[in-house]
């Protein structure tokens, strides 16, 4: 499965939505997702979403979809 994770580039400054990020990873479901993402990075993780087909569909058009790989 696909997840996206929107996150905080860091822990210690207090969350501003203008700073929110995105990141599309693959795991087995969303513990998952999240223990790579925690095991790999500093990130402040705010939201783990599965996408199903269409929205991963709508999410691969936009030309700076990458899915990252730890």
């Amino acid at each position: 499965m696909i997840f996206k994770v929107t996150y905080q580039e860091n822990k210690i400054e207090a969350p501003r939505r203008e700073n929110t990020l995105s990141l599309y990873v693959e795991a087995a479901n969303k513990p998952e997702a999240r223990k790579l993402i925690e095991d790999n990075t500093e990130y402040n993780v705010e939201f783990i979403q599965e996408l199903d087909e269409k929205h991963l569909a709508y999410e691969m058009k936009d030309p700076s979809f990458e899915l990252t790989v730890f």
